[in-house]
């Protein structure tokens, strides 16, 4: 990626309706978004994929995998994002934000998928068959599992490609890209 700033007339035209359609929802162009933009294939295809799963499960599971996993693969601005989601859309209690990010809920079913969740993320779906018994003894389908693994992989690219943004934009700006503890300082 070229280390300048990216201009909203610099977005490829593919892109273009794709991004409007989210500044017009939120209200702004984030960063984030503008840079995604660059690559009409990746952005369109992420973008047909979070507009899928916004039918998958509920908005409070949803957003609390996505705490969840981004708090495994330590994604500042993820957390960020889907804290504020998570207040606004979701209606979550700041209680129940913080248990999100630790894989856990109130709601016992919503604890279940987000356990699920974080043990997919660290182990890379290395699951054990008593995983994936625990998410359907609690009542989840199979196709509510895969709505769950599917969440997660579309949660960890964004945490990725951010991840990426991040020593991206500190190098733009000069900023040291030392690590702490394995993740990046913010």
């Amino acid at each position: 990626m070229e280390k300048t700033a990216v201009t909203l007339d610099q977005v490829p035209a593919d892109s273009k309706p794709t991004l409007d359609a989210f500044t017009k929802n939120i209200g702004f162009t984030p960063n984030m978004m503008a840079v995604f933009a660059q690559s009409p294939i990746a952005f369109n295809a992420w973008s047909s994929l979070l507009g899928a799963l916004s039918k998958a499960l509920d908005v409070k599971t949803r957003d609390s995998i996505g705490l969840a996993v981004s708090e495994v693969n330590g994604c500042n601005y993820c957390l960020a994002v889907h804290s504020f989601t998570a207040q606004h859309m979701a209606k979550m209690s700041a209680d129940d934000i913080i248990l999100a990010r630790k894989a856990h809920a109130s709601d016992p079913k919503r604890d279940a998928a987000l356990q699920f969740a974080r043990k997919v993320t660290e182990t890379r779906g290395q699951v054990s068959d008593a995983d994936v018994k625990a998410v359907r003894d609690i009542g989840y389908t199979d196709a509510n599992i895969i709505e769950i693994v599917t969440l997660v992989a579309m949660y960890s690219l964004t945490n990725f490609f951010n991840n990426v943004l991040v020593v991206w934009m500190r190098d733009l700006l000069g900023v040291s890209n030392d690590l702490e503890g394995g993740r990046q300082r913010v």
